[in-house]
């Protein structure tokens, strides 16, 4: 019998998910991951792990599934069996959750329900390891600084206030029914794979763009709040390493460290030698109808019981933000120089 532990990453397509594909696939794990269904791929994170799934010495497989339906979920379990299972799939958007506050909690908080239930009965078979990204979102309006394990919740948003109920059912079903289940409580986590439409990446994405003449302005909601900003390349090895311990429990992973809106754009900017005052406008759209003012997470416990330090700095993450974007934006460039010669012959 194989001795190649299996793993299952729901959101494998996204920022954490493929970064834990990629440490999975070199810890040597067979990883399998569940996308939806759509008519366009959204793959492009992964491609590069994912080969022929017939092909000899494969360690990446997807599967079709989705957080709203158990009965998928279920399927696809009992089909692989794995050993550990990482909950990474939501609808992750903080400001999107407040125009859709049904999907977001149906996919996020009863989702992590729905696992937790095939799990649950599949463990009558083998003990699977559950893994539920739980967010820094849950401390909202926070009632202490840092914020640790026993700092109480406050969520402020319909994404939060799922994360909540998902973090609570996962202490539930760890000691109702004695699963192997932790909570990573992640404070804010970017890198050069962040989706575009969060802040971070929106910032870098719209900077270097500005450097190249290909855009004017950038349009953002409230600078003023303050994030523990960490690399999410490093975080997902917090991922890994709580399943690895005797025992479940829960965890914060962050810095330590707190930086505003404001600071990013400074760090940014001075990259790409521009003032960011010239280019930066205020958007009512993109604020939040009740805020998040700072969040600073405490990972002592992390570091103590996990042996996890971050790695990366604040000013290093935003480099490497940069100098990705910044790639990007010059090949966007010449396409398009490219394209306007083409259209004068």
């Amino acid at each position: 019998m194989s001795t190649t532990k299996r793993a299952l990453i729901t959101g494998i397509t996204g920022q954490d998910g493929s970064y834990l594909a990629e440490l999975l696939v070199e810890k040597g794990y067979e990883v399998h991951g569940i996308v939806r269904r759509a008519s366009s791929f959204n793959t492009g994170r992964i491609e590069h792990l994912y080969q022929d799934p017939h092909a000899p010495g494969t360690k990446l497989f997807l599967h079709y599934g989705d957080l709203t339906d158990s009965g998928a979920l279920t399927d696809v379990l009992l089909n692989i069996e794995p050993d550990e299972v990482y909950n990474l799939g939501a609808q992750s958007h903080v400001r999107v959750s407040f125009d859709q506050p049904l999907y977001t909690v149906d996919s996020g908080a009863l989702g992590t329900l729905r696992l937790l239930e095939a799990i649950r009965h599949l463990n009558k078979k083998k003990q699977i390891k559950f893994y539920q990204a739980s967010s820094s979102e849950m401390y909202g309006k926070v009632v202490e600084v840092p914020q640790s394990e026993t700092t109480p919740f406050y969520p402020r948003s319909p994404y939060a206030c799922g994360k909540v109920y998902s973090f609570f059912q996962v202490q539930n079903h760890r000691e109702a029914y004695n699963l192997y289940a932790c909570n990573g409580i992640l404070f804010n986590h970017e890198s050069p794979r962040r989706g575009e439409t969060f802040v971070t990446r929106k910032i870098t994405r719209a900077a270097t763009r500005i450097k190249e003449g290909l855009q004017d302005y950038l349009f953002l909601g409230n600078i003023d709040a303050k994030r523990d900003w960490g690399y999410a390349k490093d975080y997902v090895e917090a991922m890994w390493l709580m399943l690895q311990q005797d025992e479940p429990d829960d965890y914060v992973v962050a810095t330590g460290e707190t930086h505003s809106v404001a600071e990013f754009l400074d760090k940014t900017f001075a990259l790409l030698d521009l003032d960011w005052h010239k280019y930066v406008k205020t958007d009512e759209r993109y604020l939040r109808p009740s805020e998040v003012d700072l969040l600073l997470g405490d990972p002592t416990k992390a570091k103590k019981k996990l042996g996890w330090t971050p790695r990366t700095s604040f000013e290093e993450l935003v480099r490497l933000m940069v100098e990705s974007d910044w790639e990007l934006a010059r090949e966007e460039k010449a396409m398009s120089a490219h394209r306007q010669n083409r259209a004068k012959v």
